[in-house]
Parts: C-alpha cells; structure tokens; sequence
C-alpha cells in the first residue's frame, strides 16, 4: 500500500541510512534460501500507530516478505501482545527490522502519551490538541498517532490555519490594524479558521468585541483566569488553554470548562516504547 509522499520519502531514507550498500551480516551469516516468520512483541503496555508503515517498510526492502497487523492504530496493547506477524526471505526480515521498528516505537509512543493525556482529562468534554512541535520530517505520522490516540490535530503548518501569537501582536500594532489584518485573511483566504492568542483577561475582553475570530489561544493563565475568561467568553468563540501544561495539571485546565488543551509533549516528549521482533520457536531460520 502506498502512502503519502512524505511518509515514503522518509521510508526510503530511512532504508538507504541503514542499509546502505548491502546488509553485511545477513549477506554472511544468513543462508540465502532461509526464510522466517517472526512477530514484533510489545514489551510493555501502549496504544498502536504506524502500522501501516512497519509494513510498508517491508514492502518497500523486498516484495516477497508478508505482513499481517494484528491490532489497529488506536487498539490499546498489554505487554506480550503481538502487534504484527511478518514471514518471507530470512534475509530480507532481519534487514528491515531496525527501519521497521524505529517507526513503529516512535508511533505507538506518540499514541500512548496523547492516550494518558486523553484519559487523564475525563470527565471533562475537553479535546486534547496536539502542536508543531513535531520531529522535522514526521508531523504528518507523528499527528496521524495523535489520533490514534484520541487526540485532536490542530494545524498542520503555517499555510491551513492563522494563529495570531503575541509576537504577532507586538508587530502589528493595535486593535484597529488586528481588524483591517483579519479582514483581509477573511476576504482572501475564506476557509482558514482565525485564532489570537490572549496572555491576559484584558486582552481577553478586547479580542472578543473583533468581528471574524473563530477561537482565542489563553496563554499560560492561572486556572482563575481561565474560568474568568471562559465567563465572559459566554460560548461565543473556541477556547484553548496552552502552556504549562502536564498530565499533573490537566485535569484541574480541563476542569476550566475551555474547548481544548493544546500539549506540545504530546510529540515532543514522546517515549519510544520497547517493542521487538521475535523469531518463532524452532530456530526462526529454516
């Protein structure tokens, strides 16, 4: 199955880095005609992402290695649960694990830190946003397990969604010049949602009497304020909290009543989890 162009850029790249010009120790070690059935086994507990693109990594080494998901992004995993099975020329299986497994760990990371996120947010009907700050390269994998994790993209660059941020702010020079700009955007770019990010309750009240914000950014504000800003919000705009935030603080945010928590370590925090390859038993080369 082919995917996106960037996802198989990264692919091949990531076989050409490791690969290189031959896989010397299977090229000496393995016999030619040898082939395996393996399975990659968690080592601990997480929610799965990637999947598609272990296998696609395969795919791409060698057409002849088969391999089966087991679990779908988003199922959740206990340790010992085989994620995937994968049988074909010895050779090839071995060669490809590393690239495979870099993926996947990456992903299924990602996955489980938006889960204990999401999670920890409930009971509130808060979305749990992820950011830009992703791994150079990888923001459409890295967001693709945010939602397999139960969280929510918020933009994928500059280009689909303006945000408004206080460097933005101290640019552009007063309510009157902030106006004629999202006019403009309105008038020119139709379809792109607008949002300002607010520091203060002060800017709070003057951001909502604009006409063609869609959503305010509340910036690093106390949990008072946010309550304050969410009351004199009265449901007009969508809200999102930012700054601070960690899986200790979340649930009193989450408890504000804002829209969305928008959390940077969602990605750029992220664990790889301990995944492996397992041969199976009877010697794994035959």
């Amino acid at each position: 199955m082919k995917l996106d162009t960037a996802t198989e850029s990264l692919i091949s790249l990531a076989l050409e880095e490791d690969v290189g010009a031959g896989d010397l120790t299977a090229l000496y070690f393995v016999p030619e005609a040898a082939r395996s059935s393996a399975r990659v086994v968690a080592r601990e507990q997480g929610v799965a992402a990637g999947l598609a693109v272990a296998a696609r990594v395969y795919e791409k080494l060698d057409p002849r290695v088969s391999v089966r998901a087991l679990l779908a992004d988003g199922d959740a995993f206990e340790k010992g649960r085989a994620l995937m099975e994968i049988e074909g020329p010895s050779r090839s299986v071995l060669t490809g694990e590393r690239a495979m497994l870099n993926f996947l760990q990456r992903l299924c990371g990602v996955a489980a830190q938006t889960r204990r996120h999401v999670e920890a947010a409930k009971p509130h009907p808060v979305q749990i946003w992820d950011t830009r700050k992703t791994t150079p390269g990888w923001r459409v994998l890295e967001k693709a397990a945010v939602r397999a994790g139960g969280g929510v993209n918020h933009r994928m660059g500059l280009y689909d969604h303006v945000m408004v941020k206080d460097n933005h702010l101290a640019a552009e020079g007063g309510l009157e010049a902030l106006q004629a700009a999202i006019d403009r955007v309105r008038s020119e770019h139709p379809g792109s949602r607008v949002q300002i990010e607010a520091d203060t309750l002060d800017q709070v009240a003057a951001f909502l009497t604009l006409r063609g914000v869609d959503m305010l950014l509340l910036d690093n504000m106390s949990c008072d304020d946010l309550r304050g800003a969410v009351r004199m919000n009265a449901g007009r705009l969508w809200l999102e909290a930012s700054g601070g935030v960690t899986l200790a603080t979340l649930p009193q945010i989450a408890a504000t009543g804002v829209n969305a928590i928008s959390v940077g370590a969602l990605t750029h925090s992220a664990r790889a989890l301990d995944l492996g390859l397992d041969f199976d038993a009877g010697g794994g080369l035959r």
